[in-house]
C-alpha cells in the first residue's frame, strides 16, 4: 500500500469523524438548551406566573383557586429540565434520546391546548409546535450519536452487574 493511497483512504474517515463530532456537539447543545429552558419556564411560572402565562398563548387564564395550575405547570417544567440535565450530566445519551422523544408529548399537548382554547395559531405553532420540532431534532441527533453499545460504562452492562454489591 502506497503512502498516497493510505492518506486517501483515511480522508473519508477524518471527514466522517468530524461530522460525527459536530452532530454529537449539536445534540449536546440542543439537549442542554432544552433542559435549561425547561428550568427557566418552571421558575418563571413559579415566581412570576402572570407574566409567564401571558407568553404561553391562551388568552384567558385561570384566576382564584384555579390559578393553582400555574404551580402544576412550574413543577412539570422543573422536573423535565432536571431529568434532561441529569441524564446529560451522567452521560446517558441513549436514555436521554428516549426521554426527549417522549417529552415531545408536552409541547404537542400545549399546542393543542392553545388551539382549542382560543389561542392564536402564531402562538400554537410558533411557540409550542416549534418546541416539539426542536425536541424531536435533539432526540434524533442523540439517537444518531449514541447506540446500545456506545453508552458510557455506567449504563452498559456494568450498571446491571450487581455481583460486586
Amino acid at each position: 500500500m502506497s503512502v498516497q493511497s493510505s492518506v486517501q483512504s483515511s480522508a473519508p474517515s477524518l471527514a466522517q469523524a468530524s461530522r460525527t463530532s459536530l452532530t454529537h456537539r449539536a445534540a449536546t447543545v440542543l439537549a442542554a438548551l432544552g433542559g435549561l429552558a425547561c428550568l427557566w419556564f418552571g421558575l418563571d411560572f413559579l415566581f412570576a406566573p402572570e407574566t409567564a402565562a401571558a407568553g404561553f398563548g391562551i388568552p384567558a387564564w385561570p384566576e382564584g383557586q384555579a390559578a393553582g395550575y400555574f404551580g402544576v405547570k412550574a413543577a412539570r417544567d422543573l422536573a423535565n429540565g432536571a431529568v434532561i440535565l441529569a441524564l446529560l450530566a451522567l452521560g446517558r445519551r441513549r436514555s436521554l434520546a428516549w426521554v426527549m422523544l417522549l417529552m415531545t408529548i408536552a409541547p404537542v399537548g400545549d399546542c393543542l391546548s392553545v388551539l382549542s382554547h382560543g389561542g392564536s395559531y402564531a402562538a400554537a405553532l410558533g411557540i409550542h409546535a416549534a418546541t416539539a420540532a426542536a425536541v424531536l431534532v435533539a432526540a434524533g441527533l442523540l439517537f444518531a450519536t449514541s447506540g446500545p453499545g456506545r453508552e458510557s460504562g455506567r449504563e452498559s452492562g456494568r450498571a446491571l452487574d450487581r455481583s460486586g454489591v
